[in-house]
């Protein structure tokens, strides 16, 4: 339906990928007609590098301006971090596009200055197609509802006699014809070989362009068919009178010069034709030992007398005796200098020096032409020999001399070795080639069997037309006359006249006598005439025909291809095109549809050999499958209610011909009775179809374009008439393929049983369908044979008619037929009808079973249609309301809607309930719309109708209940905002369970992804603007923040009351003790809380985590505040950070600090009691206090062994390992811990095998100062001695356990003195005695420490990646030039395709793969003891990133620099960006094997794997470009 104006404005959404390709596929961008101007959009990631200084160019032209190929303009792309860039085109007039992106690359990341800058460059060019806007008489006609029918033009007669023959062709049911071509015609009377391709053919049009004007416009208003024809660019007739006034035209031998041996093979090949006899050989070959005799004779009387090996090889002696005249006469000392620079060595065996020699001194090797075309450069062969033999002797030295001539021509016959190889290759092919093609001539059963050999018919075809020597050539150059015929090669879509190929001497080429190949060279100054004069045919060809079929396409110039349809397209912009392709690839197709703006490419049913391929061909052009997936889903954009349309890929669009003109019909290939059933099936296409006259008619034999004299028979004057074959069926098939295109049947399905077919083609929304039982006949036969009965689920069926075709096929009458002496015409036949099947409805199914009569050659025609079923509303109400229904959602409920893995859902319900289990697939990820829509997408992308999920909707609606179900009993259990989504969904699935089985499946996807969408969109909208206006990508790590924060039972953040709590990862850190840990949380509040806006959420993590301080410190595990665990020495200095955070980002965030909560423990008393004591939550405190407690422990330092120390707390761990101790040292402000059997910090992994012994051994124990958490505490000293000053923190200082006070702001100032000092190692060891290094143990320079004073000194000098957070919360105390050179070096050696390593890859305990479940004898890795030593973690990545950030900004002083800095920061995310849309987790994992290899013991999404990141962005956001 044509869109009104009323309408929306409609946007096709492009997304392009970070090399500017097309996020679609390998499929091809093929817009629809536009009829009213749409808009096409690209979108792009803001920060992406094709960005830097990127301009996108688009050869669109702006409105009012005519389209020119090569006239593209440039948009700039203006990049941004955080949001998506779009770029509008507007859609007007068809044809094909060309887009390309120009940008310089990113530079490395480095420090040096010196750096050279990269070079610009572009893209690959990529093509978007838009389809032509067909229209009969002003009705408009879809490409899917042509029916073509093929004419062989020559076989019409006068024009005055067409009409009738084209009433016929309507009468049938086609809407366009094919001529083959109208031109006047060369010698051999081919309408392809065209004598002038401006002239129409005097005999057929008197009057001719008026009489084809006047035929044409007839037939559209009398008839309603349109007109195509051939254009024929490739070639012309032999004896076309221009050729000889401009023989340039084509490939002679000075237009071409390579063709020079290739054009005395031919001569010579005549010449032994023509003495045959004389020479003793058979003129007349029978068998192949005659033919053998005449190879002899071609070795012997041509080959061995032409030498042609001369065209390929340099003369020997003539070489040499310029080398040595050179060497002998000439100072060649500076090209002596050159060669010794080149790495000439005189122990060099002789292929070296050929090698050496041909390279730097061989000239003219570049393509074949005369004899000897290629020689040494005299002066590099001279001093080639100068280095070999020494300076020249003098004159009366013979000795010296013959010496030098003799070593010279061995290396120059070394030289030429491997060209005289290449001479054996080519010559043996060109033997094979004549062999094979002489043997099809003249001997071969199928071939035509010529007859003797005479003057007429010489041995061989000619590659060569010699032109007349006339008063008109005789002005040319002889050599200009002998000009190269075309021909084909098998799939072959390059110029095989070039000079990049030897076809033509290897004899390659099925040459076209009649045919010369026209010479158009790389563009219109080439060949002048001939551009000009193609370009005068083809603006005649489109003012006359509404399109065009290109004749020998694959072998015509691409280029020229182009040139000439953007000369007709200027003068019929909605030009049809179409070619025939024999590339045999996809791919080469594809690249001559793009470039050619082709609407469509010629498929043929004739090539299948038996039902199985005809059915595979008819499942490839019939349509998508019944019950096809919405591919094309519509948004609304903000701007003007726009209408969107993500652009998806399409399949190449097909004229899908029962039978060509160039194909042998069924009497030939398979059965006369066999065109029924092939063409009714090929009209039930989803495609444009067509035919070829005399199909339908039933000729017995492909017609020969070149010599068949006769005429067409005149046209019946009645479909039913004996002469019209198959005609009466046709029309009624053409007529519904037609309906179907017009109406949008797009589904169908093709079944192939036996000798039989059936196809059935319905509308995706009405489900009217059309359906075809076909029995074939590729192979004679009268019997019905087995064909089971057919069901149809849920549909009711109606007869349209049984026929069968009974057709004399006899040798005779096939025989009397063919040598009738005037008239082209049909063998005798009869459409016999049939019986009707019998039809029978059940419950749940119609039953159609054909007759005990139905021969191969008959058809069963059936109208279909499901009865009560109105799909077009359906797919109004599944896709309606959504919006509305989902708008009182917050979200909590969105957590529910959306995510919810098994343990989460087994813990809301008890145990009861989990995840959904799809039989043969397996356990949906999480319970809500995110676990369906995992699953669902790529079937929906690849529109996978097999998949078990499929299946199992069509066995039943259990997934519809159980959805809705589930949500039922959440509200029942008192969970908000879930009543308007129970309720959309619910009154669709409703809907659904009475649409008939085999469309439940597209409908559930339909809703589930409008719910989807609805419901992602709706937590979209809850948070900042920062998020809603960013980037998908951004959006994605945002929609974490709703997966990793809901309500659970058992992983509550107090004791007492259910509160939503962050999860660290799902499924493996989702409730119980495991759901929430300090640690976590706090690296992932900023992120995933403040950054989006979940400032509530955020103020409760705080306070509940505030309420459990013990020791100074938080617990690493919250256990709900029961079973709180104290023993993570970094979880404190991450939560008081993220105070600091909320502080800042929050508006009257500082409030936070005298916000009260009641304690769990005492405050600054150490005893453990359990949660039910009457001292728990007795005492309490404010926020501020809480920060002081924890900040006066650490000043005084502490020693404690954890409460409930043993086995039953921690089964791996060794006693000493439960002692936690914490103590500063006042003489650099670092706070030191731990001790080598336990692990404080977030590298936290203990050995757990007995069988390596290591249980009990941490992987990473990280005693004394952790870099991190030195970073962590200036930070928060600097922030409290501000607050101080501000008179916003009661207190200014801390007591040391000596009992003196020491100001935050002093101790901040002896950390920041000490840092570098203590932290930094050196790049250059000179500077050493300047920090505190222990030499021997230094593994790298120019990096930061990991630790400061640990146990182990050599775990101090490691790199990982933890510098990177002190960098990013103080970089006051990192010398930024240090900072940048580390950054710098961690950039190329931890930094890996999705995260980063946690362990250098250079150091000794590297160990990158982590197996947790993996018990062997190795120390290091049993049991995933190596968990943080190498596996790349994804969460330090954020960090990373914000630390490059910070320490790039301070030297990018411009705005570009400050944008190129952003586009290093969006590069490093690639990896990110890919699995987060990849994982149906829609997360970010914990960690990956090595460079990026998948982790099975990772838990697939992690809190601050994506909250890291989002922090990232959010700092981003502040930079100005």
């Amino acid at each position: 339906m044509a869109p009104s104006a009323q309408d929306p404005p409609l946007v096709y959404l492009l997304h392009l990928n970070d090399a500017g390709a097309p996020d679609v596929g390998g499929d091809i961008i093929n817009l629809p007609a536009p009829i009213k101007p749409y808009t096409l959009r690209f979108a792009i990631q803001g920060a992406s590098s094709i960005c830097r200084e990127g301009k996108l160019w688009i050869n669109v032209p702006e409105e009012g301006q005519s389209f020119e190929r090569e006239n593209f303009r440039d948009i700039p792309l203006n990049p941004s971090f955080g949001r998506a860039l779009h770029i509008d085109i507007k859609i007007s007039k068809p044809g094909t596009y060309c887009y390309y992106i120009s940008y310089t690359p990113l530079p490395p990341f480095t420090t040096a200055l010196n750096a050279e800058p990269p070079k610009p460059t572009r893209t690959d060019s990529f093509y978007v197609t838009v389809a032509p806007s067909l229209a009969i008489n002003g009705e408009p006609l879809q490409l899917s509802s042509l029916s073509v029918c093929s004419v062989l033009s020559k076989f019409l007669g006068p024009v005055n006699k067409w009409d009738a023959y084209m009433k016929y062709i309507s009468q049938k049911g086609y809407n366009m014809v094919h001529f083959t071509p109208l031109m006047e015609r060369g010698a051999s009377n081919s309408p392809f070989s065209l004598f002038n391709q401006c002239n129409f053919d005097p005999i057929a049009f008197p009057g001719g362009e008026r009489d084809v004007r006047a035929m044409v416009t007839q037939m559209e208003t009398e008839h309603g068919i349109l007109s195509l024809t051939d254009v024929v660019w490739n070639h012309t007739a032999h004896n076309s009178e221009w050729l000889q006034h401009h023989p340039e035209a084509g490939y002679n031998r000075l237009t071409a010069p390579w063709l020079e041996s290739a054009y005395q093979f031919d001569e010579a090949l005549l010449d032994f034709s023509r003495k045959l006899g004389a020479l003793g050989y058979p003129t007349e070959l029978k068998t192949v030992e005659d033919l053998l005799k005449v190879m002899d004779g071609i070795k012997i009387h041509v080959i061995a007398q032409l030498k042609l090996w001369e065209f390929y090889i340099l003369d020997v002696k003539a070489n040499v005796e310029a080398i040595i005249t050179k060497w002998a006469t000439s100072d060649v000392g500076a090209a002596v200098a050159v060669l010794k620079g080149q790495g000439y060595n005189k122990e060099m065996t002789l292929q070296e020096k050929a090698i050496f020699l041909a390279a730097r001194g061989m000239r003219d090797a570049d393509r074949l032409g005369e004899r000897f075309r290629k020689y040494i450069d005299a002066e590099v062969g001279a001093a080639f020999v100068q280095l070999d033999f020494g300076s020249a002797p003098s004159s009366d030295d013979s000795d010296s001399l013959a010496a030098a001539e003799k070593g010279l021509k061995s290396v120059l016959d070394e030289i030429n070795l491997p060209f005289y190889k290449e001479y054996d290759v080519d010559i043996a092919e060109a033997q094979e080639q004549l062999y094979n093609r002489i043997d099809y001539t003249r001997i071969a059963d199928h071939g035509p069997k010529m007859g003797p050999i005479t003057e007429e018919s010489p041995l061989i075809e000619t590659y060569f037309t010699r032109l007349p020597l006339n008063d008109i050539t005789k002005k040319h150059d002889p050599k200009s006359l002998a000009v190269a015929n075309n021909g084909w090669l098998w799939a072959n879509t390059s110029d095989f006249a070039s000079s990049k190929h030897k076809s033509y001497l290897r004899r390659e080429v099925i040459t076209w006598g009649d045919c010369v190949k026209l010479r158009y060279g790389d563009k219109p100054e080439d060949s002048p005439y001939l551009w000009d004069f193609m370009a005068k045919y083809t603006t005649l060809m489109a003012q006359v025909f509404h399109g065009f079929r290109i004749d020998n396409c694959h072998s015509t110039p691409i280029h020229v291809g182009e040139y000439m349809l953007d000369i007709a397209r200027r003068v019929r912009p909605d030009l049809y095109t179409v070619a025939e392709l024999f590339t045999g690839d996809e791919r080469k197709d594809k690249v001559f549809l793009e470039r050619l703006g082709l609407s469509s490419l010629i498929r043929e049913a004739m090539v299948a050999w038996g039902p199985g391929e005809l059915s595979r061909l008819l499942h490839r052009h019939g349509g998508k499958p019944i019950g096809s997936f919405e591919q094309e889903f519509v948004t609304r954009g903000a701007a003007q209610g726009e209408m969107i349309r993500k652009v998806t890929g399409a399949p190449i669009h097909a004229l899908f011909m029962d039978c060509t003109h160039d194909n042998e019909v069924p009497t030939q290939k398979r059965t006369p009775q066999d065109t029924l059933p092939n063409g009714a099936l090929s009209t039930m296409c989803d495609c444009a179809i067509g035919s070829v006259v005399g199909f339908d008619e039933i000729y017995p034999h492909l017609i020969d374009l070149v010599h068949e004299t006769r005429t067409y028979e005149v046209p019946p004057d009645s479909l039913e008439s004996p002469t019209a074959g198959i005609a009466s069926v046709k029309a009624i098939m053409n007529e519904i393929h037609s309906k179907m295109g017009k109406e949008g049947y797009t589904e169908m399905h093709v079944h192939h049983e036996g000798d039989y077919i059936t196809m059935h083609r319905v509308h995706p929304k009405s489900h009217h369908g059309y359906f075809l039982i076909a029995h074939c006949a590729f192979t004679k036969g009268t019997e019905r044979g087995n064909f089971n009965p057919v069901a149809i689920p849920r549909t009711k069926v109606k007869s349209l008619g049984t026929w069968s075709l009974e057709v004399d096929g006899s040798p005779e009458t096939i025989k009397e037929v063919m040598e009738d002496p005037t008239t082209l015409r049909g063998l005798p036949s009869k459409l016999l009808k049939l019986d009707t099947p019998r039809i029978e409805t059940t419950d749940d199914a119609t039953i159609i079973t054909i007759g005990e009569v139905f021969p191969p050659g008959s058809i069963a025609l059936f109208e279909t249609w499901v009865e009560g079923f109105e799909g077009t509303e359906l797919d109004s109400f599944s896709v309606s309301g959504a919006e509305d229904a989902f708008k009182n959602t917050d979200l909590k409920a969105l957590n529910y809607l959306l995510y919810r893995c098994d343990a989460e859902e087994r813990d809301t319900s008890d145990g009861k309930d989990g995840v959904y289990n799809v039989p043969g697939h397996g356990a949906l990820v999480y319970a809500g719309l995110q676990g369906w829509w995992s699953v669902v997408e790529d079937i929906v992308k690849g529109n996978n109708l097999g998949h078990p999920l499929c299946d199992h909707l069509r066995s039943g609606i259990w997934a519809l209940d159980w959805t809705v179900g589930r949500l039922e009993k959440l509200s029942k259990q008192g969970h908000g905002g879930l009543e308007g989504p129970i309720a959309w969904l619910r009154e669709r699935f409703d809907k659904i369970k009475a649409v008939p089985s085999f469309l439940v499946p597209r409908y559930f996807a339909l809703v589930l992804q409008t719910a989807y969408v609805a419901a992602t969109e709706r937590a979209i909208s809850l948070f900042g603007e920062n998020i809603q206006q960013g980037t998908d990508f951004l959006k994605s790590l945002a929609l974490v923040s709703v997966q990793m924060n809901g309500y659970t039972k058992t992983g509550s953040l107090w004791p007492d009351k259910e509160v939503s709590s962050m999860a660290a990862g799902l499924p493996h850190f989702a409730v119980q003790w495991a759901r929430c840990w300090g640690r976590d949380v706090f690296i992932s509040l900023r992120g995933l809380h403040l950054a989006v806006g979940r400032y509530s959420d955020a103020r409760e993590h705080i306070l509940a985590f505030a309420s459990v301080l013990k020791h100074g410190m938080i617990p690493n595990l919250l256990g709900a505040g029961k079973t709180p665990r104290y023993n993570a020495r970094d979880s404190i200095w991450f939560f008081l950070q993220a105070i600091q955070d909320y502080t800042i980002m929050v508006p009257d965030g500082q409030k936070i600090i005298q916000e009260k909560v009641k304690r769990r423990f005492l405050p600054y008393d150490d005893t453990w009691f359990p949660v039910d004591d009457p001292r728990a939550y007795s005492k309490e405190s404010t926020i501020e206090e809480v920060i002081q407690e924890a900040m006066q422990r650490h000043a005084q330092g502490f020693n404690y062994k954890e409460a409930n120390a043993g086995p039953g707390l921690d089964n791996q761990m060794r006693d000493e390992g439960f002692y936690v101790q914490v103590q500063p040292d006042w003489e650099t402000g670092f706070v030191s811990g731990g001790n080598q059997w336990n692990c404080g910090t977030w590298m936290d992994k203990m050995g757990e095998s007995d069988k390596a012994g290591n249980r009990g051994h941490p992987g990473t124990p990280r005693d004394g100062a952790a870099i991190e958490i030195t970073g962590l505490l200036y930070s928060t000293l600097k922030w409290l001695a501000t607050l101080s000053k501000e008179k916003t923190y009661k207190w200014s200082s801390v007591k040391k356990s000596d009992g003196s006070e020491i100001t935050f702001e002093v101790w901040a100032k002896l950390i920041k003195d000490n840092f570098e000092r203590c932290y930094y190692i050196p790049k250059d060891p000179k500077d050493d005695p300047k920090y505190v290094i222990k030499e021997n143990t230094v593994n790298r320079r120019g990096i930061y420490k990991d630790l400061f004073g640990s146990t182990s000194v050599y775990e101090d000098y490691q790199l990982r990646p933890n510098y990177a957070i002190a960098m990013t919360v103080a970089p006051d105390i990192f010398d930024p030039e240090h900072a940048l050179g580390c950054l710098e070096l961690a950039d190329t050696v931890l930094h890996k395709p999705l995260g980063i390593a946690t362990l250098d890859p250079a150091d000794r305990n590297y160990r990158p793969n982590y197996i947790n479940s993996l018990d062997n004898d190795d120390f290091a890795t049993a049991k995933g003891r190596n968990y943080h030593q190498g596996p790349e973690w994804l969460w330090p990545l954020g960090f990373f990133l914000r630390a490059m950030l910070t320490f790039d900004s301070k030297r990018r002083k411009t705005k570009a620099e400050r944008l190129e800095m952003l586009q290093q920061l969006a590069a490093r995310m690639e990896g990110c960006i890919n699995e987060i849309t990849r994982t149906p987790w829609a997360g970010l994992t914990e960690l990956t094997n090595e460079n990026g290899s998948f982790c099975s013991d990772s838990s697939p999404t992690q809190a601050w794997s994506a909250g890291c990141l989002v922090d990232l962005f959010y700092d981003a956001e502040k930079v100005d470009v």
